[in-house]
């Protein structure tokens, strides 16, 4: 029997897509290691290597654009329109280069999460593909207005073409796809117990006072973090390495630890929203505060999504960035739902995943 090639193509946005889509890499191999993975995406290898032990192929390729963005708040929009239209301008020469390199290297399978290009690849070389993601591109570009509706319907186009759709939680409907699943939270788990982290970074502040700021692979410019000198017995922790120096910030690199890896060391997560967040947080029911995004359709889902399984505060920026931070000290908001959400989407798609390629 040939060996089985996995090929793995993430959106080329943020580290969000990326960190989600190898925790699913990960259970793959850990429980098939025959399985040969490429990975088509232009994520850095070393956030790829903090989620996935074992090897894999790197094949840096960009087939969407995402959202340009300054921070991880901050969109550009007309330079999203125009890249977006590079990539349309692009898509042919994109289509048949890569159905060449899968068809040389006999892949016998697509998972995409979720650039659009990706499912009209493999339906050109004649090869499923499946799909994973709690929202599509053409639910984001339709929320701005006229001038990103051409580009929507396309994108929707491709979809179309999609075998079958993994649907994550926190989800909008996803109508363009023609086969759709339901599947449970993904993300990764701690590497380190909370004892034994605990006293590596000689923290000595109760859980219950120690918080973890985190805000995506782009981080938030101009984080008032003047404010953590307002709670001198609380600990602080960040991945950012530009914050400044403060006795009760600790500084981290981002290469050693990973904010899943920090999450059992603290009573509560500050955030903006995000899914591979708040899927880890809920998977280790950490209560979550995060400000909201009003120009980006995906968080009105994922807040709601927060407000109906964690516990949670859901507050507008200013209260973040120009308050006192007093919302610490609020209590925190029960969650509106009295079940848990799944959380057992690594295990579901890898195991869907192996199935049909050792099949």
């Amino acid at each position: 029997m040939p060996q089985p090639i996995l090929y793995v193509a993430i959106t080329n946005h943020g580290f969000g897509h990326a960190t989600r889509t190898a925790s699913v890499v990960a259970e793959i191999k850990r429980r098939c290691p025959e399985i040969v993975v490429i990975l088509a995406t232009t994520a850095p290898r070393w956030l790829l290597e903090t989620y996935i032990p074992d090897d894999f192929i790197l094949r840096p390729r960009a087939y969407d654009v995402g959202v340009v963005q300054s921070d991880s708040i901050t969109m550009d929009l007309p330079a999203t329109l125009a890249q977006l239209q590079v990539i349309r301008d692009q898509s042919r020469h994109l289509i048949a280069s890569e159905v060449s390199f899968i068809q040389q290297n006999r892949v016998g399978l697509v998972l995409a999460d979720i650039p659009p290009l990706a499912a009209a690849i493999a339906h050109a070389a004649h090869i499923p593909c499946w799909m994973m993601s709690n929202f599509g591109w053409d639910y984001i570009y339709r929320a701005w207005g006229d001038e990103f509706t051409d580009s929507a319907d396309w994108i929707a186009e491709c979809f179309s073409k999609c075998d079958r759709l993994l649907r994550l939680p926190f989800h909008e409907p996803m109508s363009a796809f023609p086969v759709v699943e339901d599947i449970g939270l993904t993300g990764g788990s701690p590497r380190f117990s909370a004892e034994a982290l605990s006293q590596t970074l000689r923290l000595t502040a109760p859980r219950e006072t120690t918080v973890l700021l985190t805000f995506g692979g782009l981080g938030l410019n101009q984080v008032p973090y003047h404010n953590v000198q307002r709670f001198p017995d609380w600990q602080f922790i960040t991945l950012d390495r530009h914050a400044p120096d403060l006795p009760n910030l600790l500084k981290l690199d981002g290469r050693d630890y990973r904010p899943v890896d920090l999450m059992p060391l603290c009573s509560r997560v500050v955030s903006k929203p995000g899914f591979s967040t708040f899927s880890e947080a809920c998977r280790l029911g950490l209560p979550i505060i995060s400000i909201t995004r009003r120009e980006f359709a995906e968080s009105a889902v994922l807040l709601e999504g927060i407000r109906d399984y964690a516990h949670h505060q859901v507050m507008e920026p200013d209260a973040f960035f120009f308050s006192d931070w007093d919302f610490l000290r609020q209590p925190l908001l029960p969650p509106r739902k009295g079940t848990t959400v799944p959380a057992d989407g690594n295990e579901a798609i890898a195991q869907r995943v192996i199935e049909y390629l050792m099949g």
